[in-house]
């Protein structure tokens, strides 16, 4: 599958989601750039605005297997992975999956689990295989993570540790609705006569597979990752922040900027794509000092202003570029960055 194609189907996949999730394209664009960039996503925000239907959403668009993970202080590891149990009938330990053998995982409020049971997950989400009894089992391919965490609700949670917040991919806020699609989206609920919308299936696994295969055909050019470098030097310099972003952190916003170029038709990276990744993809992976959290600075607020700080590559037409892709620089597209003499 070329990177066209990858980014035709999974428009037409965002499409269909708006379909049930009204009011958030900035917030679907996210998770669909984390499921093409093979990556988990972290879904940060109040209850109410639509997380588990959004995940659910994407599971049904995209084909994949779904089961959910309600995380409670009680939840054992054994509950995630799955754990061996007595056969009567054969006499003999037969391994029984846990949910975490799915294509599509929600783990709902994973923050309200201990960190024990947290650490089930680790593996998963970086290996993509389970070890329980000394037996590795490996886990449906795809495998994605979608976790949950209230913000603002700490009693009775658990904060996850930087290790576990560094696996995820990206991390997004939904935020309320404006109160214009906050009206539509009532309107559409008493129009549809139903809880919720029916969507169609427009993949399969082995398709979401090849889409995420293409990115692989994503130029990134030299310049630009000389700033994706500059960008995660500056989180470790920058004085507000304590401990800057992993090398993990910029192998995320490369992937994460391919397969904006893949959503948008490209087959080249451009520094407006890397730019517009910057907070979701490394505000989670950064600590800030002590003293900012009384001012009430937070880490996005300090990525952001990061980001407008470190200058970005030029980026110069290309005369060589086929005609279709011209029509679209006159539609306001950039070029890949020219080679420097």
């Amino acid at each position: 599958m070329t990177p066209r194609e990858a980014g035709e189907r999974a428009r037409r996949v965002l499409t269909e989601i708006e379909r049930a999730v009204v009011g958030k394209p900035d917030s679907l664009e996210l998770v669909m750039l984390g499921v093409l960039a093979g990556g988990h996503i972290l879904i940060e925000d109040l209850p109410g605005l639509g997380k588990t239907l959004l995940a659910r959403s994407f599971a049904t668009a995209l084909g994949l297997d779904f089961r959910r993970i309600q995380f409670t202080p009680d939840l054992l590891p054994s509950d995630v992975s799955g754990a061996p149990f007595y056969d009567q009938r054969s006499g003999e330990m037969v391994f029984r999956p846990g949910p975490l053998f799915t294509h599509l995982l929600l783990a709902d409020e994973i923050n309200r689990t201990p960190p024990k049971t947290q650490a089930a997950l680790l593996e998963a989400m970086a290996e993509a295989q389970v070890s329980v009894d000394g037996v590795t089992r490996r886990l449906p391919e795809p495998f994605v993570v979608i976790a949950t965490a209230n913000p603002i609700e700490y009693e009775g949670t658990y904060s996850l540790p930087e290790a576990q917040l560094d696996r995820f991919l990206l991390r997004v806020r939904m935020g309320y609705l404006p109160p214009r699609d906050e009206a539509s989206m009532l309107r559409i609920r008493l129009d549809r006569a139903a809880p919720e919308a029916v969507l169609n299936t427009l993949s399969t696994p082995a398709e979401v597979l090849a889409m995420r295969a293409s990115l692989e055909s994503v130029e990134v050019d030299d310049d630009l990752i000389a700033y994706v470098v500059a960008l995660i030097g500056a989180t470790r310099a920058h004085p507000q922040i304590q401990v800057g972003a992993s090398p993990r952190g910029g192998l995320a916003l490369v992937q994460l900027a391919r397969a904006r170029a893949v959503l948008d038709g490209r087959d080249y990276v451009t520094p407006e794509d890397v730019k517009a990744l910057v907070v979701p993809a490394l505000a989670h992976r950064v600590t800030l000092r002590p003293e900012l959290w009384v001012r009430q600075i937070n880490a996005d607020d300090v990525i952001a202003e990061l980001a407008r700080s470190v200058p970005a590559p030029q980026t110069l037409p290309d005369d060589k570029r086929s005609d279709d892709r011209h029509s679209e620089d006159q539609q306001g597209a950039f070029r890949r960055p020219a080679a420097r003499p």
